[in-house]
């Protein structure tokens, strides 16, 4: 568990890859596009191909094919799962 969540952290680690992160996860359920996100960010297809595949590959980013068009959704089910992870022992040891 350690180490995925350590992978997802390192991924959104970078500022582009953070930016389309939470843009994904402001859309909720349904996603964007990849154009959306290109016109959001304002960064070339290519680059923007690079860090959605980064995000894919730790499990942060689905990707679904409508014809065409390319979908991207949040994985709601990871973020929760990092955001648990780094508060379920918060102040553990924590000294009254």
């Amino acid at each position: 568990m350690i180490e995925q969540v350590a992978r997802q952290l390192e991924a959104l680690g970078n500022a582009t890859r953070l930016a389309a992160y939470r843009l994904l996860v402001r859309a909720g359920p349904n996603g964007l596009t990849v154009g959306a996100l290109q016109r959001a960010l304002g960064i070339p297809a290519s680059t923007l191909s690079h860090h959605l595949h980064r995000l894919m590959a730790v499990d942060l980013v689905s990707q679904e094919r409508h014809g065409t068009v390319l979908v991207c959704r949040a994985n709601f089910a990871a973020m929760t799962g990092v955001v648990d992870f780094l508060s379920s022992e918060c102040c553990l040891d924590a000294q009254n």
